[in-house]
């Protein structure tokens, strides 16, 4: 069944003009029977690069392994592909709104085409599933580098180890520049949060999960929300949880959450969700930032500062992606 979005609506114009619509709507190419994205081939260090960056997904090298996670519209195995581990996600119908599912999985795309140490890959991703593995609610298949099952978020709260100042300010320059490189190019992520950022076996931050993202295009950074950005609501920017429009500066606020997350290992809201929703909107209502790591020591406050700055609640008075990206180059030399 053809898809009901527009190919427009989720994707950046470039593909668009191209596509041959038919069972899918994605910036993907049609090989006979099959139907996978296309991805560039580079940057893959493997031996088996031109392998893994076939625009087809050859299904009888695709291993799941174990569940490594899941969530509101789909699950995440670790597997093996041409020999390699790779993180396979399984986009699902959602019986409550099958919309939203299949609008998940063609924002999952939208930053496949590019390549930052700090973002998660994307390989291969088909909605044609062979009759020997096909699942009547799976909508389509996501073969993702494997960048690890630790989130940052599991590293806050259930890690013993302590964050010192120094590898907080390290995670915060990786989780800013992949932002600033998905800014650069129109994305709106639109559910930056710990959960979303993987750690990997070398200590760096990835960000993954793009379900909830949005192609803006340049000559208009505003976009209407849509009817599928969920989102943890802890994190979404007050415009977005009035439904306003979508800009950039939305994940600006994320961060800001983030960012206060990873300094004090701390929730940012008590209390029950309508609740937090409505002071967050009415009355301004942000976690606080009375503690002592942000009033003793320059560096606190300089981060205290930016916090503020990046979840204010008007859009245009948050600091773009670059600035923050350049503040906290600044403040994370200042650790060494």
């Amino acid at each position: 069944m053809p898809s009901p979005i527009p190919v427009n609506r989720l994707l950046h114009k470039g593909f668009g003009a191209t596509l041959e619509v038919g069972a899918c709507s994605s910036p993907l190419t049609r090989h006979g029977k099959n139907i996978s994205l296309q991805v560039p081939r580079q940057n893959f260090p493997t031996r088996c690069a031109h392998k893994l960056w076939s625009s087809v997904v050859n299904w009888k090298e695709l291993r799941y392994l174990c569940p490594i996670g899941s969530g509101g519209f789909g699950s995440v195995y670790k597997g093996r592909y041409f020999g390699e581990t790779v993180a396979v996600k399984k986009v699902k119908k959602c019986a409550k709104n099958k919309l939203a599912s299949r609008q998940s999985f063609w924002s999952e795309l939208n930053a496949a085409h590019l390549r930052h140490r700090n973002i998660v890959r994307i390989i291969a991703a088909t909605t044609c599933i062979p009759p020997s593995v096909e699942n009547e609610d799976n909508i389509g298949t996501i073969v993702m580098e494997y960048a690890g099952c630790v989130s940052l978020h599991h590293l806050i709260y259930c890690s013993t180890s302590e964050l010192e100042m120094e590898r907080c300010m390290k995670y915060a320059l990786g989780i800013s520049s992949g932002m600033d490189f998905l800014h650069s190019h129109y994305i709106a992520h639109l559910d930056l949060k710990p959960a979303n950022v993987l750690i990997t076996e070398e200590d760096d931050c990835k960000i993954a999960d793009f379900g909830c993202s949005q192609k803006l295009e340049p000559c208009n950074h505003a976009y209407p929300v849509t009817s599928h950005i969920g989102g943890t609501y802890t994190h979404r920017a007050p415009e977005i949880l009035k439904g306003s429009e979508v800009t950039l500066k939305a994940d600006i606020y994320s961060f800001g959450i983030t960012f206060w997350q990873l300094i004090t290992r701390d929730q940012p809201y008590e209390g029950e969700r309508q609740a937090v929703l409505y002071a967050v909107v009415a009355f301004d209502l942000r976690p606080k930032l009375t503690g002592e790591v942000f009033m003793e020591t320059s560096l606190g406050k300089k981060c205290r500062s930016l916090i503020c700055r990046c979840w204010t609640g008007d859009p245009a008075q948050r600091p773009s992606s670059k600035e923050v990206l350049s503040e906290i180059e600044t403040m994370h030399m200042s650790t060494f």
